[in-house]
């Protein structure tokens, strides 16, 4: 059930419920919820409760409540579907908020892609005026895959604006964007052509499967993003946190750095994220709730 925060700004499409873990929004999409009855959803979260508990049990977990947790490590997620899937009234209202309050708090900023393309243009926006208040901001841009003319384009648009460029490889299989718009599964051939074009540090985002892992050693991007959308995409069942365990150390080998999404909720899962390899973890739903409450994002991982 939403509740109206505030009747000019919409109606947050969330059932609140005291942790968000993925049981409150089952077949809510468009919305806060995921594909598989939220079942991704559910065992992003999870994952990292059981990681703890295995860390309690072989006597690691002082070591994760060690790491000092710096603003430069967490990122806001690339949100774009306001109005269809957060509920706000105007499209272009969430974007400057959300990305400013990451700005405000030093923690990094991911801009996404979306249709129709004036959704882009919102995140763009949002940054040139981020820009009048903190000069040297830029955002990590994650670009649906688009064929490569469209992709190219786009590039142009955000690189003035961009920290780094990545692609969100598995996308396509976005349901609310299916039969929307024309997205393809990238080769390798196609990504290192995108490496290649651009002076800034490459992502591939999506990275989930044992056919990314391949894709990643043949491309060797700057970073690597683990991520199922935070249960929102057709993908294999299981959870990002798994997914790190067992290819951290593999995927060291064909990247600089490694990025994880998908259920952290707090300091100390963003400490375990660490722990197991992650440079830099990206946290959406934690933040479009601040967001929409117009609270501040520092609290969330104090």
């Amino acid at each position: 059930m939403a509740t109206n925060f505030s009747q000019s700004q919409g109606m947050l499409k969330c059932n609140h419920c005291p942790e968000c873990l993925g049981f409150g929004c089952i077949g809510e999409l468009p919305g806060l919820g995921g594909v598989f009855q939220n079942k991704n959803f559910q065992l992003n979260c999870q994952a990292w409760k059981d990681l703890q508990n295995l860390a309690n049990q072989n006597n690691t977990i002082s070591q994760i409540k060690n790491i000092q947790v710096l603003p430069s490590m967490v990122r806001c997620g690339p949100v774009t579907g306001a109005q269809e899937n957060i509920g706000y009234n105007n499209e272009e209202d969430f974007y400057f908020p959300y990305l400013n309050n990451a700005a405000k708090n030093n923690i990094g900023i991911c801009v996404g892609d979306g249709y129709p393309d004036h959704k882009l243009h919102y995140g763009v926006n949002a940054m040139k005026k981020i820009a009048t208040q903190f000069p040297q901001k830029k955002a990590a841009f994650f670009l649906k895959p688009y064929p490569q003319e469209k992709l190219f384009q786009r590039i142009d648009l955000v690189l003035p604006h961009a920290e780094y460029i990545g692609i969100d490889i598995d996308s396509y299989n976005i349901v609310t964007m299916r039969n929307l718009v024309n997205l393809e599964q990238k080769t390798a051939e196609q990504l290192l052509q995108i490496k290649n074009k651009i002076n800034v540090p490459f992502v591939i985002k999506g990275v989930f499967t044992q056919k990314d892992l391949e894709l990643v050693q043949k491309v060797q991007p700057d970073v690597v993003y683990i991520s199922n959308h935070g249960g929102r995409v057709e993908t294999e069942i299981g959870s990002s946190a798994n997914f790190l365990v067992k290819n951290a150390q593999l995927l060291k080998n064909y990247c600089k750095e490694i990025w994880i999404d998908g259920g952290i909720r707090s300091k100390l899962d963003i400490q375990t994220a660490i722990f197991y390899g992650a440079s830099q973890v990206i946290m959406a739903r934690p933040f479009i709730h601040a967001t929409f409450n117009n609270t501040d994002y520092s609290s969330l991982f104090n």
